[in-house]
């Protein structure tokens, strides 16, 4: 609903409206013109320049790019693997610890070519490494990962040739571990490396007992699915020593989850684990090495909260206490401290990515029902329509319970009516209009109130806006539909007008659940977003921030459309926007290859359907020709809404 401006809306009143600066980790803004900035080096001594969404949206209009599209930044992805790598820098020069942190980047998190050989081009000053869990992803790391002081940590399960590889790998000076998922992993990994005369560098993974809460719960706890308990480490260990190889198991691994809001639940795990660890190397075996898995969380919705779409602690604490936590239980026990692994893929991938999609057109409210004063019902009208027509003209901010009991009494007199052939579908229509426009007068009541009764609290949501987004849900953000992930989503321009609608989304796909209705919030879960109306003739661009990690790869094909366009964007040495790495979305013809179709026979097929039209006078020659040669387009053209 409409609000009317009480005074002149600023950059700086949106920004706290979208907490573009909470969520945005110093790489995203307002400028003074309203429109959303990424800040990106400019290569004078670590500065930024800041560069406006919509500059960047307009430079992909000209060279032909249609919306949507993904931009990524590889700035700020270089800038997260230095702010990780540093933050565990700095905790161990401040504690004193006797060792050093590599990190692992999980190749899952994000598998895209572009983003692999950034993150191993950015991590190499820091001998960053990759996870691998699985054949594929072994065969990206082994091509890619030519660091001999960075760890390649395989993970998942594991058959003979996946072992071989990693073996392979050894051989070759890798610093290779592979990571025991299950007791029957062992026995294989002895076999195949007896075969090529390795002696493998293992880790085990452990379930903790320690467990955390939200969307990854399953990943922790006794019963987690994945990783060996108590009992089958220590028969490992037994095994090991009687094959006298117990100077090959050198690493304990755990794995939490993906987003770990608490940072108590993180101080918990890496407790317990490392008790474990300096047990092991009491036990006779090598060790040395300590995985903490991934877990570091990302602040979606700027909370700084143990809320499960943020986090209660920043990358300083995260890597202070764990290096506290190791080093205190290393000491007591008389134990070396180990070099420290994480496997944050999250938080190094998140911020670099945004999705920009265009608004279609929109569902509101006030088009759907116009004013009670523009419905004329005659002087016929039955007695019910004149009833909801009274109630409505008696609204005061002292009768708002009384009114909207009686206008959803007299709206569902009126339902009931039509069904039983009492009133006409035009009448029924006007009832609702006048049932709408009612309640949302009370709406508009209960805006200034500081009282709301529980019954009128949301009817501002219920008479929100849905604006029709051009992506998929199910493409770009999957996620957000299948497991309720929040991200940071607002308009990219018009920051300096104050946004008087309330709105939802909806995808371009014929789902119902192809929707987002959900946002984030610094208090709770939004059901509507602040909107601006539509102008005509003019886009209204939105952006979709930290999505970097998982949705490029979990996105699926329903109702067949494809990837979205792709482009990196950086600073040139003049200042100027670069835009490189273009990657053209998915075809309609891309897209039916996927599913097993030829695009040739389709137009073959659709060139003998046309021809049998033409014998049949049904279009002439010349009429076969275009619907043959639009078809034939519409093959070869981008699977989202085209101007």
């Amino acid at each position: 609903m409409k609000s009317e401006p009480l005074e002149r809306w600023s950059v700086q009143q949106s920004a706290e409206l979208y907490s573009i600066r909470t969520w945005g980790a110093g790489f995203f803004d307002v400028n003074p013109a309203g429109e959303a900035v990424v800040k990106l080096a400019n290569g004078n001594g670590g500065s930024t320049q800041d560069v406006s969404l919509m500059e960047v949206v307009a430079g992909l209009k000209e060279r032909g790019m249609g919306m949507p599209v993904l931009l990524r930044f590889r700035d700020i992805l270089d800038r997260t693997v230095s702010r990780l790598n540093d933050s565990f820098a700095e905790a161990i020069a401040a504690t004193g610890y006797k060792n050093h942190y590599r990190g692992v980047y999980p190749i899952k998190v994000n598998q895209q070519q572009q983003v692999i050989e950034e993150i191993a081009t950015f991590g190499k000053r820091y001998h960053h490494g990759l996870e691998a869990g699985s054949k594929a992803e072994l065969l990206i790391a082994l091509a890619y990962m030519q660091d001999p002081e960075a760890y390649i940590v395989c993970n998942g399960y594991k058959d003979a040739e996946f072992i071989d590889l990693a073996l392979y790998s050894l051989k070759m000076g890798a610093q290779t571990l592979i990571v025991l998922e299950m007791p029957s992993e062992l026995d294989l990994v002895l076999e195949r490396a007896a075969r090529m005369g390795v002696r493998p560098r293992i880790g085990v993974r452990l379930k903790l007992s320690a467990r955390v809460s939200g969307k990854w719960s399953e990943s922790s706890g006794d019963r987690s699915v994945f990783g060996l308990t108590m009992a089958e480490t220590i028969r490992s260990v037994d095994l090991l020593r009687e094959k006298g190889m117990l100077d090959c198991l050198q690493m304990v691994h755990y794995h939490l989850g993906s987003q770990i809001p608490n940072i108590g639940s993180i101080r918990a795990a890496v407790t317990e684990a490392v008790r474990v660890y300096a047990d092991l190397a009491k036990e006779g075996a090598a060790m040395g090495i300590l995985d903490i898995g991934g877990g570091l969380a990302v602040d979606y919705d700027g909370s700084h909260t143990n809320f499960p779409s943020s986090r209660n602690y920043d990358i300083r604490e995260y890597c202070t206490d764990i290096i506290e936590s190791v080093m205190a239980t290393c000491d007591k026990a008389g134990v070396p401290h180990p070099t420290i692994i994480s496997e944050s893929g999250r938080y190094l991938v998140s911020y670099s990515s945004v999705l920009i999609f265009n608004v279609l057109d929109v569902s509101s409210f006030d088009d759907d029902h116009p004013a009670t004063g523009d419905i004329d019902l005659g002087p016929n009208a039955p007695e019910l329509l004149k009833n909801l027509q009274e109630i409505h003209k008696s609204l005061s901010p002292k009768n708002l319970q009384e009114c909207y009991n009686d206008a959803m009494y007299h709206r569902d007199q009126i339902r009931d009516a039509f069904l039983h052939g009492g009133l006409t579908l035009r009448q029924r229509a006007q009832g609702e209009m006048l049932f709408w426009h009612t309640v949302g007068e009370i709406a508009k009541l209960t805006a200034d109130m500081k009282y709301v009764p529980d019954e009128l609290r949301d009817l501002g949501d219920a008479l929100s806006d849905i604006y029709y987004a051009n992506f998929s849900v199910f493409q770009s953000l999957p996620d957000s539909w299948a497991i309720g992930q929040l991200f940071p989503i607002m308009p990219i321009h018009r920051l300096d007008q104050r946004p008087e609608r309330l709105g939802t989304f909806s995808d371009i796909t014929c789902d119902c659940d192809g929707k987002i209705d959900k946002f984030i919030d610094l208090h709770d879960v939004r059901k509507t977003l602040p909107l601006h109306d539509l102008k005509p003739g003019e886009d209204y661009m939105l952006g979709v921030f930290l999505v970097g990690a998982y949705q490029e790869t979990l996105g699926d094909l329903h109702n067949l459309f494809g990837d979205t366009n792709i482009v990196s964007v950086r600073i040139d040495a003049d200042g100027r926007i670069d835009y490189t790495n273009e990657i053209r979305g998915d075809s309609v013809a891309d897209v039916l290859g996927y599913v097993e179709y030829d695009p040739k026979d389709l137009v073959a097929l659709m060139r003998d359907r046309a021809e049998r039209a033409v014998r049949e006078n049904r279009i002439s020659p010349a009429e076969r020709r275009e619907i043959v040669e639009a078809f034939a387009a519409g093959i070869q053209g981008y699977t989202y809404f085209e101007v």
